[in-house]
């Protein structure tokens, strides 16, 4: 007895799919998986064995063989779960095999018959969509994930027994859902934070801005409770909203990781991810010995806040200089490499000193010069130089604390930064994987940074007197063009290289003696 059907698995965020294969001969009792599934994939035959027992369904007692092919490709999660179960019923004749070949079966199995979510499902529609299959039966709690695909016609199941009748046209099919994208945006969203609860610091408000409407890389130095953690969560409340296709590749990865919430179409807000300092490489790049994404990929077209970054392992902050040129992290071991993308906007708040109050005009500072010298050195030039922006946050006078007045709320510095993103969304119109000004190469640099000879003067002084890299010189380029962005300008004029200068020139005031 033989029978097959269709099924998926993802490696990365890519997903394949996977036939799957069932063989059923008369010999001693046993079940055996083969096509290099992983643990999870192998204990399914328990969990299968139970739901048919208990469901009502027959199970052969003879020797049973699953194939997961194609067989070169690891299988990994208990997806597999209920294609092998009615690939045995298929194979049994207790269920019609007519629809299978053209339907993707996904769904973990509780003993009692009932299917659960598994991962990765918006990666394996999205697949089949592409493989032109007609439509894929699914848990009922993965089904909105699936229907944003277009073209996939998507079946929602709760049991075994549901789908088995499915199968045999035992009564009137469920008709396929379906979901728009107009229907799962938000018209607003909501944020929990606002800049308008923050007093004072109109210079890192600007800087912040700047930041966002070009994707740019930040860190922020200054004493403790000066405000940097705070202004930090507010960050999101001022990027522009996620567009569909960020929105798809950001859910991707979050599915893949097991992180999207149950029952949801798209991750419609963009990510803010703040791992503690204890965070191991592997949990900050991606790793294990089935690859999964790390914080990086988790805060794909979001924000990654690194809080007192020299208390991170220096190990720990040097895996993060490719993926901030790349945009993407590749992952290699020994039967498999995997690539998740990465680009992120990295935000970095740190104390200028062990106390804290090397900066600080009404505190003294206690730090011996070898001890900030020493702190200071946690922070490689090679990471500091990929971040565009260093900002200066000082105290907050008590005058702007007791202030009752309330500063500029984010929705109004969000629809500047929207304005000078849809500028970029413009200039890179029809080229994959740009958005923002962040994502230009140096190719792009030269074609949309072209300066006056004024500003050509002045970059070539600063970039002489403040013994900047040729990396420091494009970033400025690239901040220019974002104020230029923000002013609506279509011209870098030289104020907009002397703001964006001033944004480079903190990190060799603290770092200039190492």
């Amino acid at each position: 007895m033989f029978s097959h059907c269709l099924s998926g698995t993802t490696v990365g965020i890519r997903a394949h799919i996977v036939q799957v294969e069932t063989h059923i001969a008369p010999a001693l009792h046993s079940v055996t998986v083969v096509g290099m599934p992983d643990n999870s994939v192998k204990e399914s035959r328990d969990r299968v064995f139970a739901a048919i027992k208990t469901t009502g369904f027959r199970w052969p007692g003879q020797r049973i063989t699953f194939n997961l092919a194609p067989a070169e490709i690891r299988k990994v999660g208990s997806s597999f779960d209920l294609p092998m179960a009615i690939g045995i019923l298929a194979a049994t004749g207790q269920v019609d095999s007519a629809l299978l070949d053209n339907l993707v079966i996904l769904g973990e199995l509780a003993l009692d018959g009932t299917l659960r979510p598994v991962h990765g499902t918006l990666s394996i529609a999205s697949e089949a969509c592409i493989r032109k299959i007609r439509g894929i039966i699914l848990p009922k709690q993965n089904r909105r994930e699936a229907a944003i695909v277009g073209g996939l016609e998507v079946y929602p199941m709760n049991s075994l027994s549901e789908v088995a009748a499915f199968l045999n046209r035992e009564h009137s099919p469920p008709q396929p859902i379906e979901a728009s994208a107009d229907d799962i945006f938000p018209s607003e969203i909501t944020y929990p934070f606002d800049f308008s609860d923050v007093k004072g610091q109109e210079n890192v408000k600007r800087a912040l801005e700047v930041a966002a409407a070009g994707g740019h890389n930040i860190i922020m130095i200054g004493p403790p409770g000066s405000g940097k953690t705070m202004l930090a969560k507010r960050i999101p409340s001022i990027l522009p909203p996620l567009t569909f296709d960020e929105a798809i590749e950001t859910t991707k990865i979050h599915s893949v990781a097991g992180l999207l919430p149950s029952d949801t179409a798209l991750i419609t807000k963009r990510p803010f991810r703040s791992p503690h300092h204890t965070i191991s490489d592997s949990a900050l790049v991606g790793g294990g010995i089935i690859p999964r994404p790390g914080e990086i990929s988790l805060a794909h077209h979001g924000v990654l806040f690194l809080d007192e970054l020299p208390e991170f392992a220096r190990n720990v902050l040097e895996v993060l200089r490719q993926p901030i040129e790349d945009g993407r992290v590749t992952i290699s071991r020994s039967r498999m490499t995997i690539d998740y993308p990465a680009s992120f906007m990295l935000v970095c708040a740190m104390n200028p000193c062990p106390c804290g109050f090397f900066t600080d005009p009404s505190r003294e500072c206690t730090c011996t010069p070898i001890q900030i010298q020493k702190y200071m050195a946690k922070i490689s030039g090679p990471l500091l130089d990929r971040i565009d922006l260093h900002i200066e946050v000082p105290a907050v006078k008590y005058k702007e604390l007791a202030s009752k007045e309330s500063g500029e709320p984010s929705s109004s510095i969000r629809q500047r930064v929207i304005a000078a993103r849809e500028i970029q969304m413009k200039r890179f119109a029809g080229r994959k994987g740009m958005y923002c000004n962040a994502d230009m190469q140096s190719k792009d640099i030269q074609n949309y940074c072209k300066l006056d000879s004024a500003g050509e003067e002045l970059l070539k002084l600063a970039i002489t007197k403040l013994s900047l890299s040729a990396r420091a010189y494009d970033r400025i380029l690239k901040v220019g063009r974002t104020i230029a962005d923000l002013s609506d300008t279509a011209d870098i004029k030289p104020e907009h290289i002397s703001e964006a200068i001033q944004y480079r020139s903190l990190d060799r005031n603290l770092w200039q003696d190492r």
